[in-house]
């Protein structure tokens, strides 16, 4: 049985958060209090101490379950850790025979809540034709977690300015930059800033890209209930629950996330993915606290895409992919369309494919984005 005030030394509850809310009860009355315990959750969700105790996690753990996500790709490949400012690290996978060393690299940036295990029914297809790197983004998967700015355009410029670092340390002079979800749309950033690093471009379901609807409300009107629920829940990231239920996490992830394991059935009859999943998000939310940033409610951009298309150099080719089953808006790939009319851009829908594409038709992804990469060299 749980012990949750006795002992501080082991407390999955800690004293201070206690304290803090009875303190905050006994001055300012009830709705003070219920504001204050919301604070104090908040603080709490970032105190990175307690984590180990609470959260059945750590650093190895998540090195471990990475290893097993990675045991099944044939293909040789080296790991390492790649240098970038103030003491920063992103942690990279390199995937580069002798046969195709001469081709246009390939940079894979996975998605919200993702790292660089999740391409493991893509590594062995895509690294035939050239090379393939694969980074955890920064504040994401195993590479360092720093605290980025509150504001949303802060934010992603520390997002694009990493890539660029490591782009630099590593030393690809050019790339194709593939990018799913949050990746898409920090691929799309960065080749405005850096348009001479970038051949060509592979969006996989981006977020990030429309407007949010300012007809939302009004078409669809929110009962007052709900709206008092999200105002409570705003101070949370994302993922916070998922830390908040401590030892419960693991078997959260395998309850409410059942497709994953679907996902990668063909490699693992485990809880490896649902593992992998858990030790990715528990960590210091760093990237995650970065994307809520550069959010505002119901989870749209704040900084729109599509507002910056015109700043994408004409020359810098695009392939959109979506999944025939996604709920992820695929009207925004006309609309990029039309928004650069004297410039390639190629839209396929994978059917059969939910929003994790390249792990819902592999094979079918892993086709299409090598039919698109034929284009480069």
């Amino acid at each position: 049985m749980l012990s949750w005030v006795e002992d501080s030394s082991s407390d999955p509850f800690p004293r201070v958060l206690v304290q803090r809310v009875m303190s905050v009860v006994g001055a300012h009355g009830l709705v003070s209090s219920v504001w204050g315990y919301v604070d104090a959750t908040v603080r709490w969700c970032w105190i990175p101490s307690w984590l180990p105790s609470w959260c059945p996690t750590s650093s190895l753990q998540l090195q471990t379950a990475e290893d097993r996500m990675l045991r099944c790709v044939e293909s040789a490949f080296s790991k390492q850790y790649v240098p970038i400012a103030n003491g920063k690290q992103l942690w990279t996978l390199t995937f580069s025979s002798d046969r195709v060393k001469d081709r246009t690299p390939m940079v894979l940036l996975h998605g919200f809540g993702g790292g660089v295990g999740l391409w493991a029914q893509n590594l062995d297809a895509l690294s035939q034709c050239r090379p393939i790197w694969a980074m955890d983004l920064l504040g994401f998967g195993r590479s360092s977690r720093p605290r980025f700015c509150t504001d949303a355009q802060g934010a992603e410029d520390q997002f694009v300015e990493s890539i660029e670092q490591w782009r630099a340390e590593v030393g690809l002079e050019s790339m194709i930059l593939l990018g799913h979800n949050l990746g898409g749309f920090l691929a799309a950033s960065y080749a405005i800033r850096y348009p001479s690093r970038v051949k060509h471009m592979v969006l996989v379901e981006p977020w990030g890209f429309p407007e949010r609807p300012d007809t939302a409300e009004a078409d669809r009107p929110i009962p007052v209930w709900i709206k008092a629920l999200g105002a409570m829940f705003t101070p949370f990231n994302p993922l916070a629950g998922l830390r908040l239920v401590g030892p419960l996490g693991p078997t959260l992830v395998q309850t409410l996330r059942p497709d994953f394991k679907r996902k990668f059935c063909s490699m693992f009859s485990d809880n490896t993915v649902s593992d992998y999943i858990y030790h990715l998000n528990v960590q210091i939310p760093s990237g995650e606290t970065a994307f809520k940033n550069m959010t505002n409610s119901f989870g749209w951009a704040t900084r729109p895409m599509l507002h910056r298309m015109d700043q994408l150099q004409p020359k810098i080719p695009m392939a959109i992919i979506y999944g025939s089953r996604s709920s992820i808006d695929s009207s925004a790939g006309s609309s990029i369309r039309e928004s650069r009319p004297h410039s390639h851009v190629e839209i396929t829908t994978i059917r059969g494919a939910g929003h994790y594409v390249y792990a819902d038709q592999p094979e079918d992804f892993n086709h299409t984005v090598l039919q698109v990469c034929d284009q480069v060299d």
